[in-house]
């Protein structure tokens, strides 16, 4: 069975990649009320990290985080916001690979439409963790499933 694609990279409007470092935050709230808007359960305000931001829900039984940043344009790529879907586990289960694994397709889909409901997305793909860390881009597909 091929690995679940839980890594997405994407444009979009809201907000403004120009605006302040903030904007990871202002992006995980937009998604946080459309995860809402679809009746999932959510975090009430999402985290600053270094990288960006996360935020966790619930699907099903199942708990989850979102993480989210910004990749800075470079001469040759536009800006492009990089998030990733994990199971939210305990110390010993991270240690174990915890994160990764058993992470369900409804989890993804809901993800995927909060996404796709974000004003003016672009250039949305998903990808395999593994092909992506390896610099396989190209083979980012615009639906998680594909």
């Amino acid at each position: 069975m091929e690995a679940l694609r839980t890594l997405v990279t994407f444009q979009a409007q809201l907000p403004d990649p120009s605006e302040s470092a903030a904007d990871p935050l202002r992006l995980a709230r937009a998604l946080i009320e459309r995860l809402r808007a679809q009746g999932v359960a959510t975090e009430v305000e999402p985290r600053e990290e270094d990288f960006g931001g996360y935020f966790g829900f619930r699907v099903g039984e199942t708990d989850y985080q979102f993480f989210l940043g910004l990749r800075p344009a470079d001469e040759e790529e536009p800006a492009m916001w990089v998030g990733w879907l994990e199971r939210k586990v305990g110390f010993l289960g991270s240690l174990f690979g915890g994160r990764d694994r058993d992470v369900l397709s409804d989890s993804v889909a809901a993800m995927h439409a909060a996404i796709s409901e974000l004003p003016q997305v672009a250039h949305l793909r998903w990808h395999r963790k593994e092909d992506f860390d390896a610099g396989e881009e190209g083979l980012g597909t615009e639906d998680p499933a594909g």
